[in-house]
């Protein structure tokens, strides 16, 4: 503790200025004044030694005169901001011509004053130099901030991506070999009871499931990586082809599809074809289990509301509590209700991912019994 009291917080470091001006009385007669005004202030007559201090210490602002002899202004400003481009340069001079105050903004100069002038007119145009300096440090901080932080996450992304990899490597290797040895066993041992038979039946489908696992892992990494390629895409014929599909599959022959108008939008064709086809694919899922059987009802739309592109895909299946909307997005979660429903839990991770990379958003809205509906937004113009 000091002997007079406790330490009160540090004063702000003074202003350095630098005053450049070949007029040597006019030069120290402003130096001493802002001496007076909390500013820490070093004169020059000359270009050349002024470029010598500002090598040997740093300055806050520089305030040059424009016309000197051997150095105009404008040269002595763009040779300091060589040495340091932080410094926030003000131009005098006496000449008050337009084509002069733009050629010295041109150069770097932040603003300028006219000669002679008032220490009322010039205190303002130095107080905004210092609140540009002070934003200039900041955002200098900010990106070199950014840039460590985008370094990093390019790391992280490598390392996760290396991980998945050899995860993905390192489970395939004795998961092959569980299901070609429990299969081997099934075929050349006569003396199984159906019992035994059910054991390794049972261990094949957990091998497989774990397979699937993997390969939905790998799915969604991949959607991470992979640089989006933007280009006008007809929404309503993807759809169409989506819904043949589905029409297709086993199951989906018990089911209505009622597509409505669907805005084309700029996108990446394939990956919004995935959000579609994952959607429309989990409305068929869940919509066939509704009971008694009866033919269930898929509707898919789309509208243009401002600046986004809104789509939906809802279903009268059983819906879900709503409470669990937003878990519903978090990769391999199934929420209950979902057992003997095929899937793993990543296709919904796989929309969220793709929609988020677009600049949009995606949302559920359900009820308990009252079926499902899933919309997600595009923006008018897209990102990435």
């Amino acid at each position: 503790m000091s002997p007079n009291g406790p330490a009160g917080p540090a004063s702000p470091a003074p202003v350095r200025l630098l005053i450049v001006d070949d007029e040597a009385r006019h030069m120290e007669a402003l130096r001493d004044t802002l001496s007076g005004h909390g500013y820490e202030v070093a004169g020059h007559a000359s270009a050349a030694s002024a470029l010598s201090e500002l090598r040997r210490r740093p300055f806050d602002v520089l305030l040059t005169d424009l016309v000197m002899p051997g150095m105009t202004g404008i040269e002595l400003l763009r040779a300091a901001l060589q040495i340091d481009p932080q410094l926030v340069g003000i131009v005098m001079t006496g000449e008050g011509s337009i084509a002069t105050a733009v050629e010295a903004m041109r150069s770097g100069a932040t603003d300028y004053v006219l000669k002679p002038f008032r220490l009322a007119s010039i205190l303002p145009v130095l107080g905004r130099a210092v609140e540009i300096g002070r934003l200039r440090r900041e955002n200098t901080v900010l990106q070199a901030s950014l840039r460590q932080r985008a370094d990093e996450l390019e790391a992280s992304n490598r390392e996760l991506d290396a991980f998945t990899r050899s995860v993905s490597h390192d489970l395939r290797t004795p998961l092959n070999g569980l299901l070609g040895f429990s299969v081997l066993l099934q075929q050349t041992v006569q003396t199984l009871s159906p019992r035994e038979r059910s054991w390794l039946e049972g261990i094949q489908q957990a091998a497989e499931h774990m397979t699937h696992l993997i390969e939905a892992l790998m799915r969604l990494s991949q959607m991470g990586r992979r640089a989006l390629a933007l280009a006008p895409v007809d929404v309503a014929a993807l759809v169409g082809e989506v819904v043949d599909e589905q029409r297709r599959v086993a199951g989906a022959a018990a089911v209505r599809f009622v597509v409505g108008e669907m805005p084309p939008v700029v996108a990446d064709g394939p990956m919004l074809r995935q959000v579609f086809a994952n959607l429309i694919g989990n409305a068929v899922k869940y919509a066939s289990r509704s009971e008694p059987p009866r033919e269930a009802t898929i509707r898919i739309g789309g509208e243009r509301d401002g600046a986004e592109a809104v789509f939906f895909v809802s279903d009268d299946g059983p819906g879900f509590d709503p409470a669990d909307a937003e878990r519903l997005f978090d990769a391999f979660i199934r929420l209950k209700g979902a057992d003997g429903v095929e899937g793993h839990g990543v296709g919904l991770s796989i929309v969220q991912r793709i929609v988020q990379r677009h600049g949009g958003r995606v949302w559920a809205v359900s009820a308990p019994g009252q079926g499902a509906t899933f919309r997600f937004a595009l923006p008018a113009q897209p990102q990435g």
